[in-house]
């Protein structure tokens, strides 16, 4: 994930934002001096002061909003706000002619500590180290200057005026700054962390259905193997085999990569879940993790569409010179076993059991019957109002290698338009599954139906 487009990196111009009314707390504070203060040098010191720092107010408010990653302006601004405290401390720590009392005031705390909060805000650990190394040092160096002036006043006085009030003022302000830095610290911390995890789930993604990347991430319990009612979806290209052994490593990269860019983002909109991708192949299931009232109704909605996208696909292969592959699907709803099946080595998170078995039939018997869709009559049987007379054919008592029990199925004639055209070489090789499949397919309606 590229970190310089994160949501979080986008969120430092709002930060500043955010931060800057703390800048107009301060400003009304510097006012309020001009107001309250006394004294002639007092006075020009704070409109100065004032002056200057509504200025750099102002910018660092544009900067935020026009350059929001020009960083150097930003350490540019915290050297600033650090100067200020700096002279706000030194008028009064420094103030002549040299007294006893040179307790700091209330607004020059409250103006530093503010200011330590607004760097906090930007939430970078290099820009409160520096406002913060800035102002401790400059503030020891001012009572260490204010203690030797003093000891030059009144000999013996050094260490008694360096170790006073003000130091304790000092080192609580350092502590605090301290405290800060590691709030940002961590909040480093958990943004790497997020990002990491946000990386894992990306690159899980790649190879997993969105439906299913939440549950590994967790190791939810929707992963541990139980039997549920699914609908089993399997799509094929016809003849891909021959197709294979003739193209270029680069053509077929291409048409593999198409194909299943087309059937997994289909799946993903209807809510289902790629299983797995066998070279041409894809077995998609509705209901895996987690089963749904609507998973069969989702499921031949998601046929139908696919129907229609591959058709499109296959013409569009056509008109560029590309290969005329025709693709079969097979759809069933059944009782599955779904789950992560564990082997010491490398588990998997799949669906077995013979509704995927009669599945993988029913997309065999496409081929057969030249038809790009072919459903199971328990399919039919949990969305019978899915299904039109006029679309579709029904044929009884089909059976199908591995099972004793025949099946009733309904199958989509493939539109006129989409017959090759004439001279073109589709490669029909029947297996001889298919051929004694064949001679039990009587064009008859289902009961009931």
């Amino acid at each position: 994930m590229d970190q310089k487009s994160s949501p979080f990196n986008n969120s430092a111009s709002t930060r500043e934002l955010r931060s800057a009314s703390l800048r107009f707390v301060v400003l009304s504070i510097l006012f309020a001096n001009l107001v309250f203060g006394d004294g002639l040098a007092s006075f020009t010191t704070h409109v100065i002061v004032s002056s200057v720092y509504l200025i750099v107010s102002v910018a660092s408010v544009a900067v935020a909003v026009y350059f929001p990653t020009q960083k150097h302006l930003g350490t540019l601004f915290v050297t600033l706000d650090a100067a200020l405290v700096v002279v706000i401390l030194y008028e009064h720590i420094l103030a002549s002619p040299i007294t006893q009392d040179h307790a700091l005031t209330t607004s020059s705390l409250v103006v530093s500590f503010i200011l330590l909060n607004h760097v906090a805000l930007k939430l970078e650990r290099r820009l409160i180290v520096l406002f913060s190394t800035i102002v401790v040092l400059a503030w020891v160096l001012m009572l260490a200057l204010m203690a030797f002036r003093h000891n030059a006043s009144t000999p013996g006085t050094l260490l008694t005026n360096f170790f006073n009030q003000d130091l304790g003022l000092t080192m609580s302000f350092a502590f605090t700054a301290l405290a800060v830095y590691l709030l940002a610290r961590d909040h480093d911390r958990t943004i790497r962390q997020a990002l990491r995890i946000e990386e894992k789930r990306m690159n899980l993604s790649r190879f997993f259905s969105p439906g299913v990347v939440a549950d590994l991430q967790t190791a939810s319990a929707s992963l541990d193997l139980e039997r549920r009612d699914a609908a089993i979806m399997f799509v094929d290209i016809r003849d891909f085999t021959s197709y294979a052994e003739t193209t270029s490593a680069r053509e077929l990269a291409r048409v593999l990569g198409e194909y299943r860019h087309i059937v997994a983002g289909t799946v993903y909109a209807y809510g289902g879940t790629v299983d797995k991708f066998i070279g041409d192949g894809v077995m998609a299931v509705f209901g895996q993790p987690k089963p749904k009232a609507d998973d069969a109704q989702r499921a031949l909605a998601c046929a139908l569409s696919l129907t229609a996208a591959l058709g499109e696909w296959r013409n569009d292969n056509i008109d560029r010179g590309g290969p005329c592959l025709d693709v079969g699907i097979g759809l069933h709803y059944g009782t599955i076993l779904g789950g992560v099946i564990e082997s010491g080595f490398h588990d998997e998170f799949t669906v077995i059991g013979d509704a995927v078995n009669v599945a993988q039939r029913l997309e065999s018997l496409a081929s057969l019957l030249k038809s790009p869709l072919v459903v199971s009559e328990r399919m039919i049987e949990e969305v019978p109002r899915m299904f039109g007379a006029n679309d579709w054919v029904y044929t009884t008592g089909v059976s199908i290698p591995g099972r004793k029990a025949s099946l009733n199925i309904a199958y989509i004639r493939r539109a006129a338009d989409l017959v090759p055209p004439a001279g073109y070489e589709t490669g029909d090789m029947q297996t001889d599954f298919q051929r004694s499949s064949f001679q039990s397919l009587p064009a008859t309606p289902l009961v009931g139906m």
